[in-house]
């Protein structure tokens, strides 16, 4: 146990505990003088309470996790989603989460790691050779499927997106041949252009797939002074980094109530405006630095199943990273995304903390082969 204790990625662990810190900083912003008063302590109440399971499952080896264990997690994930299909509580239209106590569980959080972990372990059986279409992608392709429809039921637009942006990268990563990205790519290419089309076209028949929400979304994102009140978020938004100038300002949009959810999925405009341009490239670099340290543990790890886990979680925070600022900039349309480590959320945060646990534990187990668990 101290072994692998003195083992563990304190580069990681730094950089994890500056991103919290942050975090923690930018929710209190955003809640001072507020009904929320207060939420940054429990902010840091979760963070230390996150740190145990973090902690036992990086001294837990992973291929344990990426063994036969993982279809049980899996599985066990499913349940849970379906649970929350038929008696989720319901907040603010969505029906995301389970009550255990005090504590609001959001079981598709959690189903991100144990998708990530059941594609690892599945890639992995290739040992690195091209991808099949029907014997590897469309049974890849289903263990994707199954959550991403469960979440779209929630209905959970931004979460089920995440899972799309995993899939992708993992399947790259796992060796797809270039004909089947290539039809990949046209197919997605293909239905961006319907949507357009029907958005410009024929707005009865787009409602029938997309919910009037996302609709909105969509027009907010395409032309935004087709209704300034539509867009009043986004606007907003803008308005209040560019107000943060290089160093940051006093907090007008953040404290008058322009900025809708600031301490959660909007958090990134408190860092932009309070902190400006410095304390945003701050945020950017830390999260640069953590991906950085992740990508030279997938090239020291000696084996398929503990990379393809780690590429698994480069790819969630990236993809969440990218969408949550590039929403708030009019990079891309307004949906439900959290910053990882900096949003309040205590499902959000046990997730990302079980993140840094696995890819801790697949640094500290590099060297050590369990095979008969396979």
């Amino acid at each position: 146990m101290l072994r692998k204790l003195r083992k563990l990625d304190i580069f990681a662990l730094i950089i994890t505990t500056c991103l919290v810190a942050i975090g923690t900083i930018a929710v209190y912003e955003a809640t001072s003088g507020t009904q929320l008063d207060g939420l940054h302590i429990s902010n840091v109440m979760l963070f230390g309470a996150f740190c145990v399971p973090m902690l036992l499952i990086a001294l837990t080896d992973y291929k344990l996790l990426t063994g036969k264990l993982a279809y049980v997690l899996y599985g066990v994930g499913i349940c849970l989603l379906i649970l929350v299909t038929l008696k989720g509580e319901n907040i603010n239209g969505a029906a995301r989460w389970l009550s255990i106590g005090s504590f609001q569980l959001q079981p598709s959080e959690l189903v991100k790691l144990s998708t990530i972990l059941l594609a690892a372990r599945y890639l992995s059986k290739r040992n690195g050779e091209k991808l099949r279409l029907l014997q590897d992608i469309v049974p890849f392709s289903l263990i994707f499927l199954i959550p991403t429809v469960l979440i779209m039921k929630q209905p959970d637009l931004g979460t089920a997106l995440v899972f799309v942006g995993i899939f992708l990268s993992m399947l790259w990563m796992g060796n797809i041949r270039i004909r089947y990205l290539m039809l990949g790519l046209g197919a997605v290419t293909f239905l961006v252009m319907v949507i357009l089309w029907l958005y410009n076209t024929d707005h009865k028949l787009l409602s029938v797939i997309a919910k009037p929400h996302q609709i909105s979304r969509l027009q907010t994102f395409l032309d935004p002074a087709s209704d300034p009140d539509k867009s009043w978020h986004v606007n907003n938004a803008m308005y209040a980094i560019s107000a943060g100038g290089q160093s940051g300002g006093p907090g007008f949009y953040i404290h008058n109530g322009y900025i809708p959810y600031a301490y959660s999925d909007s958090i990134f405009v408190v860092i932009g405006e309070k902190y400006g341009f410095i304390g945003s490239a701050i945020l950017l670099l830390l999260y640069f630095m953590l991906m950085y340290r992740f990508v030279n543990i997938v090239w020291d790890s000696k084996e398929l199943a503990g990379s393809y886990l780690v590429i698994g979680i480069i790819s969630m925070f990236v993809f969440q990273i990218f969408v949550n600022i590039g929403m708030h900039i009019g990079l891309v349309p307004l949906t439900g995304i959290s910053l990882p480590f900096i949003s309040y959320g205590g499902s959000s945060l046990l997730t990302y903390m079980i993140a840094i646990g696995l890819v801790l534990s697949v640094h500290i187990h590099k060297n050590i082969y369990i095979d008969h668990l396979r």
